[in-house]
């Protein structure tokens, strides 16, 4: 499979690191203020997607969940309060979001239930067919290489479990996408200056937004990657999609 144009979207054009590092060096630099910065860009509807997103889950009642890209460790946090499963990893290539993640799950005494590693989506530390589900918010736009990170994915589920993703998208409402556009290109990357000194980061946000195969394309994408029973649900006039496959 060849490469997508979100693919070659990184931080910062000028720089000879590879888009894997960049985004890991990305988010090390923010990760003090990501999840303020989630919630108050989002004006905290970000929770509420995160929700809707692991309750595709309630019907298969995983026991073994794989959080791909888990950052600071809000849906591992958020599928252990839903759907209760005994394990929970989270893998993600910042050491600076991770640090984060695990100082909450401490605080809630889920070290046993819930654990986080380095680890990258292209090249998943565990054997095929280990957890009976994956969940990927907000993080398959940051893969440097889409397809072998959706394969991979696919390669460490069990045959029948489910691979739920959130991710950002376009709205197509003509009015609102005018107010959406301002916000993605001037106030977000603003604020991302403003309190996390680093307006590259939200800057990235935009562009890889823009740039990212969504709605049918990305389901076709899946297909591709080997899933089936594919579908997509979209949530806040388009801001947000939900994609769901099985292996």
């Amino acid at each position: 499979m060849g490469k997508f144009a979100h693919d070659t979207i990184v931080p910062q054009k000028d720089s000879s690191l590879s888009k894997k590092e960049q985004v890991a060096d990305m988010f090390n630099s923010i990760a003090f203020r990501y999840d303020f910065l989630n919630r108050f860009l989002s004006a905290g509807i970000d929770i509420t997607w995160r929700k809707k997103a692991i309750r595709q889950l309630t019907a298969l009642q995983p026991q073994t969940v794989l959080d791909v890209a888990t950052g600071t460790a809000d849906v591992a946090l958020m599928t252990y309060d839903l759907l209760h499963p005994k394990k929970i990893i989270g893998i993600d290539i910042s050491e600076g979001m991770l640090d984060l993640g695990r100082k909450k799950i401490t605080a809630r005494n889920l070290d046993n239930t819930i654990q986080l590693f380095t680890g990258d989506s292209e090249n998943i530390g565990f054997q095929a067919d280990t957890f009976d589900a994956i969940t990927v918010a907000f993080g398959v736009r940051n893969f440097q290489n889409l397809s072998k990170g959706l394969e991979e994915m696919r390669r460490v589920l069990k045959p029948g479990g489910k691979l739920v993703v959130l991710e950002f998208s376009k709205p197509k409402n003509v009015l609102f996408k005018g107010v959406y556009n301002i916000y993605m290109n001037n106030i977000a990357p603003g604020f991302g200056k403003m309190v996390a000194k680093n307006k590259d980061a939200y800057q990235y946000l935009n562009d890889s937004v823009q740039a990212f195969p969504e709605g049918d394309s990305f389901l076709g994408i899946m297909k591709e990657a080997g899933f089936n029973q594919t579908y997509l649900q979209k949530l806040t006039l388009g801001i947000c999609t939900i994609y769901c496959g099985t292996k």
